[in-house]
């Protein structure tokens, strides 16, 4: 079974995903975190976005994983919270509209989601990656809301952030991720929106796992 769920950052699809996940016991593959993940590794090799070549050499030798405990590991380190600075969030649209990058990606989400009953979140799941997901989510929330989350995360990193700066970032963001013509952010045209802006994180949990054992038993 693959459950889809998609939305723009910071409105709790990754908390909530993993919830469901662990409620259902489904595998949680935060495609997220991929696209941060090569975006950090591209970083540190020094390779430029215009520079395709070096790009798709990176990319041939390439490995992403989840560990047991859902950690993304990159080439073998763990680099959970490298990915989350203010710098890789800056990055990572420009990166991840790369069409290689994109596609490389994708077939790693199929190869994972391939192997068990899969919870996958992100920004084209349910319209590029598994457009015939079991279920399909799309998550929205209050900008100001959103930012305020992204804030709390950036302080438990020790990142230095206003608000007014998260708020442009965001804006930004959404902005870069809704019109690159290759996988767009997007709602698919069967997905149920859940706002998330005044639910808690088990609230939105909840209002999934629902939906899915009720139309299980339906089934």
């Amino acid at each position: 079974m693959i459950i889809a769920i998609d939305g723009p950052s910071a409105s709790g699809k990754s908390t909530t995903a993993k919830g469901v996940s662990n409620k259902l016991g489904f595998t949680h593959i935060d495609t997220g975190s991929m696209y941060r993940a090569v975006t950090l590794g591209l970083s540190h090799e020094n390779i430029v976005l215009d520079d395709r070549n070096r790009i798709i050499s990176y990319l041939e030798n390439l490995d992403i994983k989840f560990d047991s405990s859902g950690h993304i590991v990159l080439n073998g380190e763990n680099v959970s919270n490298a990915i989350r600075t203010v710098e890789i969030s800056s990055k990572v649209s420009m990166i991840s509209a790369i069409p290689e990058i994109r596609s490389k990606m994708v077939d790693f989400q199929r190869n994972i989601a391939g192997q068990s009953d899969c919870v996958l979140e992100g920004r084209d799941i349910g319209t590029v990656v598994f457009p015939n997901a079991d279920y399909k989510f799309f998550m929205v929330a209050d900008i100001n809301i959103r930012a305020q989350r992204r804030l709390t995360e950036l302080k438990q990193i020790n990142e230095s952030v206003t608000i007014e700066e998260i708020i442009s970032s965001i804006k930004i963001r959404d902005e870069l991720d809704s019109k690159r013509s290759h996988s767009p952010l997007k709602k698919a045209m069967d997905a149920i929106e859940i706002d998330t802006s005044l639910l808690s994180i088990n609230q939105q949990i909840e209002k999934i796992v629902k939906i899915v054992k009720q139309n299980k038993k339906e089934t």
